[in-house]
């Protein structure tokens, strides 16, 4: 929970154990810790949610599950009662890492096998204690540095949900950096699957209660992958369509900035299209696209509506999935019609793509000495070198160097030679598609 909520006006701690035998050991050690034995109840997880669904909550609340049908649906009933900044630590008898890992994800600061021994009582204490000793990140004298990085596929296939969590997992693990993961394909979305996690309700039950989403929530319906990166995500089901007017998610953008240092948004055009005040306070765009026709058609639309609603955002194109043979379009004859360089390229390597999924890893993770983890690798320190004002400090140098070499025998524009000025006019589909299969051997 957030060390950032205020304890003022609440108990330090509180415990609701369901046997005599638990609360002869849990006693002693909250009379040390400096709190009142009396506080120790009598009770299991039920009886803690009667009695703070009529008074406040603790800063910290010890429950015992030992006699809970359905664990995680009342761990969720006691978070509608608990207020913001508690921190939860659960006791029972089941020794279960499934059981283990999906109370985490719903919340819980730590789960204690019984018996019980003051040894492992008095450690998960200190730890939730800790808490609310840290420095408060709402004191700070200087603001929290924060990015976020939408990732957007020209066409369906192109890769960018295979970027995202890429990206995500390198800021997480190379850099460690707290990053948040939100994959916005609400019925198809595949961050958890990538990363081998169940998705959880978290971004469904934000879509549906708004007004819910806290620091709390963000904690409780998150699901961590890994110390320094949690997921939410969701696999919504395919008869139930998407009713929200966008705001759920301006709202959990807010609540990352203030939790996370990265943000990484898997954003699928649809949901651009819907809601684009979601690029609002977004500081990089990431623009993943193959090198064929719909694809360079589809960039061409989507650098253009970016450069009039995300004038901000700092825009990368990632060629993905590029084969080093003849391909559907040259990268000269792409870069021509979009009017501008591609950031990186992307090798293709099924492979490696292969290899992953079976690992149950995100692409940059399970290769990470492929050509194409590390062409991945250079994109995240780019990103990770953004300065708050948006600008890509690596790759905008890197790119004025690659226009002042392609500007020799073009136009001042940087665009190809012939002096055109429309996006859409500088693409000739008829010519390039003859020149490709001309390359191809096939009959114009």
């Amino acid at each position: 929970m957030s060390a950032s909520w205020k304890t003022t006006n609440r108990d330090m701690f509180a415990a609701f154990m369901c046997d005599d035998s638990a609360l002869d050991v849990l006693r002693p050690v909250t009379v040390d810790m400096g709190w009142q034995p009396e506080k120790c109840n009598k009770g299991g997880l039920r009886n803690a949610i009667q009695s703070l669904s009529i008074a406040a909550s603790p800063a910290i609340l010890m429950v015992d599950l030992s006699e809970s049908g359905d664990p995680l649906s009342d761990i969720n009933a006691l978070a509608e009662v608990c207020e913001p900044g508690t921190v939860v630590i659960a006791v029972g008898q089941v020794n279960d890492v499934r059981l283990y890992r999906d109370l985490l994800a719903s919340g819980i600061q730590d789960y204690l096998l019984k018996p019980l021994t003051p040894g492992q009582v008095r450690d998960a204490l200190v730890q939730a204690q800790a808490i609310f000793a840290a420095p408060k990140s709402a004191d700070g004298s200087t603001a929290k540095r924060h990015v976020s990085t939408a990732v957007v596929g020209t066409r369906g296939g192109v890769g960018a949900s295979t970027i995202a969590t890429s990206l995500a997992w390198l800021f997480s693990a190379d850099h460690r950096l707290p990053t948040a993961l939100l994959d916005l394909d609400v019925h198809f979305g595949t961050g958890a699957l990538t990363l081998d996690l169940e998705p959880g309700r978290g971004l469904t039950d934000a879509i549906d209660n708004p007004s819910r989403i806290d620091g709390l929530f963000i904690e409780r319906a998150m699901i961590r992958a890994n110390d320094n990166l949690a997921i939410l995500s969701a696999e919504a089901p395919i008869s139930s369509p998407l009713m929200t007017d966008g705001s759920a998610f301006v709202q959990l953008e807010e609540e990352f900035r203030h939790a996370f240092e990265m943000t990484m948004i898997d954003l699928p055009r649809n949901m651009l299209i819907n809601f684009p005040h979601l690029l609002a306070d977004v500081n990089v765009v990431v623009v993943a696209t193959e090198l064929t026709l719909a694809g360079a058609r589809d960039a061409i639309r989507l650098l253009s509506w970016l450069k009039t609603n995300a004038k901000h955002a700092e825009t990368i194109v990632v060629a993905n999935k590029v084969h080093s043979g003849v391909g559907e379009i040259s990268r000269s004859d792409f870069e021509a019609s979009i009017e501008r360089k591609i950031n990186y390229v992307v090798p293709y390597d099924v492979k490696a793509a292969a290899n992953a999924a079976k690992l149950g890893q995100t692409f940059a993770a399970a290769n990470r000495g492929s050509k194409a983890g590390v062409v991945l690798r250079d994109l995240g320190s780019a990103i990770i070198a953004t300065g708050s004002d948006g600008e890509v400090v690596d790759t905008k140098a890197k790119g004025k160097a690659k226009d002042k070499a392609a500007d020799k025998g073009g136009d001042k524009n940087g665009g190809a030679p012939g002096g055109k000025t429309s996006l859409l006019g500088k693409f000739d589909f008829k010519k390039i598609l003859n020149s490709g299969k001309a390359k191809a051997g096939t009959p114009a």
